[in-house]
């Protein structure tokens, strides 16, 4: 058994679209569109095996993001070294994305750093 995807209901869907594209190389599928509920939403394929599904829709209900609480907390990538770690967390730090950690090396061992992806969920790069 595995994990078929992931989805993230999202404001902004074409930011939020480029930005995991172009930070995690994440290949699109074509936008899909329900008219009846206004439901948007894009799949995103990563190394060929992991999907995030991004959507979106007009009657989304705002929610103050608290990084400690119960519920799902942050979404891994793993970039198979720590200079990766380190190259993709400078790059994020250059383009103004908030790191919320890191690098550095966890109580339970990963190497790691964690930011706020533009709508303000947190991702963990680990190596």
């Amino acid at each position: 058994m595995k994990i078929q995807h992931i989805a993230l209901y999202v404001y902004n869907l074409e930011q939020m679209k480029e930005f995991y594209k172009k930070y995690f190389g994440g290949i699109d599928s074509s936008r899909y569109h329900n008219p009846a509920t206004g439901l948007q939403t894009y799949f995103l394929e990563f190394a060929g095996e992991t999907r995030l599904e991004l959507m979106t829709r007009p009657d989304l209900v705002a929610n103050e993001k608290v990084l400690l609480q119960t519920g799902w907390t942050h979404l891994a990538f793993s970039l198979g070294t720590k200079e990766a770690v380190d190259a993709v967390a400078a790059r994020l730090q250059r383009d103004g994305i908030p790191l919320v950690s890191g690098p550095r090396v966890t109580g339970d061992g990963y190497y790691e750093a964690c930011f706020l992806d533009p709508e303000g969920n947190q991702v963990e790069i680990t190596e």
